[in-house]
């Protein structure tokens, strides 16, 4: 019989699994590669630091951080890049540090707009970004857009972009509602108080944080624009093909 594995991560509200993109990416990974993770919310979210968590227990093992869990569960033959090609595979890594540089972070406007435009741009009509398969890279989009899209914010410039991008925000309600929409009821008065008064906080933190974007953002747009990049197309040698593949398979 295979370890139980646990799941600690921050609890959720507006119709999200989890408030936390890191934590939403382990989350939505474990869905689509049938990692059966029981979630234990933590009470005490906002005494501690963001960095705590996701964090996987099992019998034998303590993992953090995102890319570790994942590689973690790989491991444990829960793979949701088995189908992948090389070039697949190297193309979720340029996609995956894209999101940690210009995205999670989302201090300079331009380059989190630009961020969302060429992943709307990758999936295109697509159910998800290799086909009709939720993968790695599926499960770190969903869970770096899908708090942006769904948390109510007074007025967040990025979240209006996001909104005007139809497929990107079908990409997330998708998701939501084929893997975790059985997930998001059941939870008791007691609790609900919890979540509520974690998400006023929240919602407080966000918007002195957005305020000082949106100052930052207006000094940027003085500047002299750059023309849009583009996400290079990457051509690699057979030995590099082969080390993208390992990465991503147990």
């Amino acid at each position: 019989m295979a370890a139980p594995l646990e799941l600690s991560c921050w609890g959720g509200g507006w119709g999200l699994p989890s408030v936390h993109s890191e934590s939403l990416v382990v989350m939505a990974y474990a869905k689509f590669s049938g990692a059966p993770l029981k979630v234990n919310v933590i009470d005490n979210t906002w005494r501690g630091s963001r960095g705590d968590v996701p964090i996987l227990t099992t019998d034998n093992n303590i993992v953090s951080q995102p890319a570790k869990i994942l590689n973690f569960l790989r491991k444990q033959k829960y793979n949701a890049d088995y189908e992948l090609s090389a070039k697949q595979g190297a193309d979720t890594l340029a996609y995956i540090a894209l999101l940690e540089e210009k995205l999670l972070p989302a201090v300079i406007y331009r380059d989190a707009k630009e961020c969302l435009n060429l992943l709307s741009n990758r999936l295109g009509t697509s159910q998800f970004f290799f086909g009709d398969t939720p993968s790695t890279l599926d499960a770190y989009v969903f869970g770096f857009l899908a708090p942006l899209y769904k948390v109510r914010f007074p007025k967040v410039q990025l979240q209006e972009h996001l909104k005007q991008l139809s497929n990107l925000c079908r990409f997330c309600d998708d998701i939501l509602n084929s893997y975790f929409r059985l997930s998001l009821g059941g939870i008791s008065p007691a609790g609900q108080e919890t979540i509520d008064a974690n998400l006023q906080k929240l919602t407080q933190l966000v918007n002195k944080e957005s305020n000082l974007i949106e100052k930052m953002d207006d000094n940027l747009r003085q500047s002299p624009q750059l023309p849009p990049r583009k996400l290079p197309t990457l051509k690699l040698t057979p030995a590099e093909e082969n080390n993208s593949l390992q990465r991503l398979s147990p």
